[in-house]
This record gives structure tokens, sequence and C-alpha cells, in this order.
């Protein structure tokens, strides 16, 4: 009998060959040893199985949404800040630079949500839904909290590694990765973080 890795990978084959080419699949095996299967992204335990090519002229940033009203994620983000001892003018740096505010954004990387969580660093932090606003905000502090902690409260390597991993600033020598990406988040983040703050700040 074949094993449940190459069950999946034959049947992950025939569903891409079905959909359409620009169709992410998630996947996972259950408890019983079934394979599931969706286009969805943001279930519980599901990983990026065939990742769809971008599509020609596709924009690199995040799908964004008109006319948001940011301060309908103020009572969140006040909660974030205070669970884990964050400035919420942090976080909504953070949020405004990954999303624009938008709660349904989903990158080209697979990233999710106001906060632009990778599944695998969502399931980290959170077992949450990251289209829910309370649930990323929650779980995108959590993780900066780590991060900061980690890094002994350097913003710059907190935000690198929120950016391109924690690793990737490791093996970086503690610095910011070379990452153009990188590089270029870094200071949007902060500049956006030192306009919100309070002017006796």
């Amino acid at each position: 009998m074949a094993s449940a890795p190459f069950v999946l990978s034959a049947v992950v084959l025939g569903l891409a060959l079905a959909q359409s080419a620009h169709a992410d699949i998630f996947g996972k095996v259950d408890s019983t040893g079934a394979i599931v299967l969706t286009d969805m992204p943001g279930k519980t335990g599901m990983s990026v199985i065939v990742a769809s090519p971008p599509s020609p002229g596709r924009a690199k940033q995040p799908v964004q949404s008109t006319h948001v009203d940011a301060s309908q994620f103020e009572p969140v983000i006040a909660e974030a800040s205070e669970t884990f001892h964050l400035q919420p003018e942090l976080l909504r740096a953070v949020i405004d630079v990954e999303s624009r505010y938008n709660p349904n954004a989903v990158s080209d990387k697979g990233a999710l949500g106001l906060m632009q969580l990778m599944p695998d660093t969502a399931r980290r932090f959170s077992d949450g839904d990251m289209f829910n606003p309370r649930d990323n905000v929650l779980a995108g502090a959590r993780y900066l909290r780590f991060l900061l902690d980690l890094f002994k409260d350097d913003m710059e390597l907190a935000l690198a590694a929120y950016n391109a991993g924690e690793n990737a600033v490791i093996r970086a020598g503690y610095r910011i990765p070379s990452f153009p990406e990188t590089r270029s988040y870094v200071p949007r983040v902060l500049d956006k973080y030192r306009r919100l703050l309070p002017a006796s700040s």
C-alpha cells in the first residue's frame, strides 16, 4: 500500500490539474489518516500543498480594501498592547504597512489578515482564524513580543525578523538581512511608528 505522502502527492497532482492555474491548494492529514484538501486559506492545521504562480501583473503587496475605518480595530489593538506590553503605535504601524488595515488581505506568499501572518507562524502563536481581526492581531502581537524578547528589545531586529523570520536575522549575525524587501520594510514601519507617536515623545 502506498504511503500517505505518496498518496497525497498523487491526489494533489490530479486536483491541481483540474483547478485553475491561479488557485492555491491547502491540505492536511487528519487524525484518522484521511486526506483533507481545500482551496480556502486560513483553515486550522492546513498547509500550502500547491502554491499558485503569480499571474502577470499581479501586485506584490496584499490586496487592499478602500475606505477602511481603522478605528474599528482600536479595541483589539488596545487589548493586544496591554496583554503583550507593546506600544499601540507600533502595532498600528505594522498593521498599516502589512495590510493597510485589510482584515481579508492575502499576500502572494500566503500571509494572512491584518498583520499578515504566514500560516506556519500563525499556528505557532494562535489556534484562531487569521481572517478574524481579533485572532489575527493577538497572534501578531504575541509574535512581535516574542521577537522583541528574543532580540533584547532591538526594534529594528524584531521588525526584520517579523518580515524575514527570526532565523534569517540570526543567520545574518544578528543584523538586518540583506533581502531588499526586509531592508525596505524595517524603515517603512519605523517611520510610520515614529509619526504615530504623540508629539511629546
